[in-house]
């Protein structure tokens, strides 16, 4: 291998985050490659989602998570607007449904201030019936800056960019491996069957479900510098119905958000995620779970008909702490926390992953423009 790469960055994954760190990449000028194993961008975490553009309430004040919500929440919408993807500012309802609720609601809603989210207010029952009739709740806090995306078009117009400012996306792509050089690292993909080996100054692994794995493959990272992977699936539910006009939250748990109700652009309705820890991913819904899913939204719809609820889609959160642990924050892992010069992977990239994206890119460029400087 030359000691001049082929690459400056290496991307391994093409979900919403990976190829936001490409876009972010490409516009310094850099030559970009975005590889995937799959066939299609975002095949395991973006495409499975809730499609949300989240506030920015949740998150410990200070986290990566809440620093990077906000900020992405504002330049996602911009960057829907400048690019043409479609989105809608529909706004959240989080829903108290019994008085001992009241006092985290309240809570929820000065973590959001004090996590810059500006516009969030307490609302009595009697306005939210106004607002969704359908609904029942003793207190509920509204969210106005939460929306819905088109995730398909936002990734495709995140591959426009980067292949507009000379970069390159291959799927089908496996990475099998790298191997630190004074140049950078000399990177081993299979493709098709064929092997092939590239050279690359930076080497980012943005692959998911997959980092932790992605990250053992690189020669020098130890075990001990990796997190263990955790899987939680969360099974989505639709329904014919159209009862709401807004994203429809019950208060949040330690693993995810609750059942909650969405809306995509269509107006097509659609409750999840549920969480259900596995061993490994898997994206097949159980028709059983329908039952627990009518019981978790009956707490605020009590008029969801019998049998409404039909089998969807699931996903799996990339979670890097297990069962009864809080939700972890975001982690960039780079040479100080595992050795390796050059090589910086992403773990626990849930959400609010998709809101973040744009933010996320921009975070780990800024950092190595500044050792590149």
């Amino acid at each position: 291998m030359t000691a001049n790469p082929d690459f400056d960055v290496v991307v391994i994954g093409a979900g919403v985050v990976g190829l936001a760190v490409g876009r972010a990449a490409a516009r310094e000028g850099w030559r970009v490659l975005v590889m995937d194993r799959a066939a299609h961008p975002g095949a395991e975490i973006s495409s499975r989602n809730s499609e949300v553009i989240h506030g920015g309430l949740y998150y410990p004040t200070g986290t990566l998570k809440a620093r990077l919500c906000v900020q992405g929440r504002h330049e996602l919408y911009a960057y829907c607007e400048s690019r043409s993807v479609p989105f809608r500012r529909c706004g959240k309802l989080v829903l108290a449904t019994h008085l001992d609720e009241h006092p985290q609601l309240d809570a929820l809603a000065e973590l959001a201030r004090a996590n810059g989210v500006d516009d969030v207010r307490l609302l009595t029952p009697a306005r939210v019936s106004e607002l969704e009739p359908e609904l029942r709740c003793t207190l509920a806090l509204a969210s106005p800056s939460s929306g819905i995306i088109d995730t398909h078009a936002l990734m495709a117009a995140l591959i426009g960019d980067i292949e507009s400012d000379g970069g390159l996306l291959v799927l089908r792509t496996e990475f099998v491996g790298a191997e630190p050089r004074t140049f950078g690292f000399e990177v081993r993909a299979c493709s098709a069957g064929d092997d092939i080996a590239i050279s690359t100054r930076w080497l980012i692994n943005s692959a998911g479900l997959s980092a932790p794995a992605v990250a053992l493959r690189v020669e020098g990272v130890a075990a001990a510098a990796t997190p263990r992977p955790y899987f939680a699936k969360g099974s989505y539910f639709s329904i014919r119905r159209r009862p709401f006009s807004r994203l429809v939250y019950p208060l949040h748990n330690e693993a995810g958000l609750g059942v909650h109700a969405t809306i995509d652009l269509a107006g097509q309705v659609r409750f999840g995620p549920d969480v259900e820890w596995v061993d490994a991913p898997e994206f097949d819904v159980d028709p059983q779970r329908a039952e627990s899913f009518a019981a978790a939204i009956r707490r605020y719809w009590p008029g969801l008909p019998d049998g409404a609820l039909t089998p969807a889609y699931a996903g799996v959160r990339p979670k890097i702490v297990g069962p009864g642990r809080p939700a972890a924050d975001f982690v960039i892992s780079g040479p100080a926390d595992h050795g390796v010069p050059g090589l910086y992977s992403l773990f626990g990239i849930e959400s609010p992953g998709l809101t973040a994206c744009l933010a996320l890119g921009q975070e780990l460029i800024d950092r190595l423009s500044a050792l590149a400087s």
